[in-house]
């Protein structure tokens, strides 16, 4: 139970104000995946358009941050671009292969050049000291990490590319909603659980005592990745 708590807060810790990046990223293709079903693919942009221009304008109203609801709106437009060009429903999803390809190609690099992209990531979340991630007995598990995200979305990468070549566009946006935010929290939780744990089998330093220059034997990370 204790190991189950601590997960949920290391999770509302790292993903702690990206409520709105997961409600407007989720419901265009869900709006878009619902009208299609019951109508055709032309008044399905325009719901998707809609659900995005209206989070955008509650956002701008409530002068809260917008990042998000202009990435989702943009997002969508760009979309609804694809399948006007493509003459395909299926097009809906493009933008979302070339992000996911983006994503692979980042996790490979940053691990060739020993800067892996999950160190990056977590460094941005949760702002320990940068040179910790470069320590030689903590750097492996940042790396290995890193692979495991980059096979995760090469994974989910080619699913979806299959289905597009099916055009089945039903079959896309319900795997596009599925495999969205719940596949990014379960490898969340996994890079969490393997990396401490790669982390106490390196033996190195916890961040607190890196930051006190510390001299081994060193009692490691607990908490946190």
């Amino acid at each position: 139970m204790g190991k189950l708590q601590e997960l949920g807060e290391e999770l509302r810790g790292v993903l702690s104000g990206q409520g709105s990046r997961l409600l407007d990223s989720f419901f265009p293709p869900l709006v878009f995946l619902l009208i299609n079903s019951i109508s055709d693919v032309d008044a399905a942009l325009w719901g998707a358009l809609a659900i995005s221009g209206g989070f955008a304008a509650y956002r701008l109203i409530r002068r809260e941050n917008l990042t998000y609801a202009l990435g989702g709106l943009g997002g969508t437009l760009l979309a609804a671009l694809f399948v006007k060009l493509s003459g395909s429903g299926s097009g809906f999803f493009l933008p979302g292969f070339f992000s996911g390809a983006a994503t692979v190609i980042l996790c490979v690099v940053s691990v060739a050049f020993n800067r892996p992209m999950v160190a990056w990531s977590s460094f941005i979340a949760r702002r320990w000291t940068l040179n910790w991630y470069w320590h030689p007995q903590v750097l492996p598990a940042y790396n290995e990490v890193t692979i495991l995200w980059a096979v995760a979305f090469a994974a989910r990468l080619t699913l979806e590319f299959w289905l597009y070549q099916q055009n089945a566009l039903n079959a896309l946006a319900t795997e596009r909603i599925l495999l969205g935010w719940p596949f990014i929290v379960v490898l969340l939780i996994v890079s969490y659980i393997y990396g401490l744990w790669r982390l106490a089998k390196l033996q190195g330093p916890s961040v607190e005592e890196f930051k006190a220059g510390k001299a081994p034997p060193w009692e490691g990370q607990k908490r946190g990745f």
